[in-house]
């Protein structure tokens, strides 16, 4: 990184320590902090998007419909999280591959399938082989977001459709009474009021997305946990910066960094909280009316 790091053997005290956190590999590795930032970003909202779909499925005078908001919320919630992070990449890439395979190379005559290897001809591969390295970790992170998305999603639809339910009768009767359809009742009164009533299940959740995101590593994407272990295990003299087991000081800070990431999301999610239950006949809506009574 810097000029006087040139020759690492050469340095000592702070001026060796400041040249090994400097390092390619350091920069890779503060860089996976964004990676996670981002993970957590992106999938929070299509989860939500998921939630919704599978919610509003699951409430639907339909019966197929309904059959599949509840079948995905109860599979998916029923199946343990990893199996979904691990099965729904190694699916959809060989899915879409799959099509690849039967689209570009119709004159392919050996079976795709042989035995435990999956083979289609190289136009097919996503991404193909040629491509930049950054195509293929972009392709790998928005495989891990879709299988986050698929896992969440599910917890989120059963989130949601229990504010759905919490939300007072009477008041979509009423709505229904002024002459609003269906649609109209769902979009102007139901899914407004049920907010308040959804913010404690969905903060919960996006703790539990914050804790899961070290689920990357096993998703073949170099985030702050595949750093932090590749860092700081032991190092030998065959290395530029030599060091013995620090695994120990890398995961501490992990830990300070989901700490601190906790309580932020702890003092924005309370503040979303009571901006959403002003003026809501909740306990958290009387608690605010009365100290404002006060």
């Amino acid at each position: 990184m810097f000029a006087s790091c040139a020759d690492p053997k050469a340095l000592e005290g702070l001026s060796w320590l400041i040249c090994y956190l400097t390092t390619g590999k350091h920069m890779l590795f503060y860089a996976s902090f964004g990676t996670v930032l981002l993970l957590m970003l992106v999938t929070a909202p299509v989860a939500l998007a998921f939630g919704f779909g599978g919610a509003l499925s699951a409430r639907s005078s339909l019966a197929p419909l309904r059959w599949f908001g509840k079948a995905y919320t109860a599979m998916v919630r029923g199946v343990p999280d990893i199996v979904f992070f691990l099965f729904v990449p190694i699916a959809m890439d060989q899915g879409l591959e799959y099509i690849r395979h039967r689209m570009f190379c119709p004159g392919w005559t050996e079976p795709v399938r042989q035995g435990n290897s999956f083979l289609v001809c190289d136009a097919a591969k996503l991404p193909l082989s040629s491509s930049p390295q950054i195509y293929h970790e972009i392709y790998g992170f928005t495989l891990a977001v879709v299988a986050f998305a698929i896992v969440f999603g599910a917890f989120a639809a059963n989130v949601l459709y229990g504010a759905m339910k919490a939300v007072p009768h009477a008041q979509l009767e009423t709505a229904a009474a002024y002459g609003m359809s269906q649609r109209q009742v769902t979009r102007r009164v139901l899914i407004p009021q049920m907010w308040t009533y959804a913010i404690p299940g969905l903060s919960n959740l996006w703790m539990i997305l914050l804790k899961a995101t070290p689920l990357l590593f096993l998703l073949g994407v170099e985030d702050i946990v595949y750093w932090a272990r590749e860092l700081g295990s032991t190092k030998s003299q065959i290395f530029d910066y030599p060091h013995p087991d620090w695994r120990l000081w890398y995961f501490l800070a992990l830990l300070v960094f989901y700490l601190g990431m906790t309580k932020i999301s702890e003092i924005v999610l309370a503040r979303i909280t009571t901006r959403l239950s002003r003026g809501q006949a909740t306990l958290a809506g009387e608690t605010l009316r009365k100290g404002a009574d006060a």
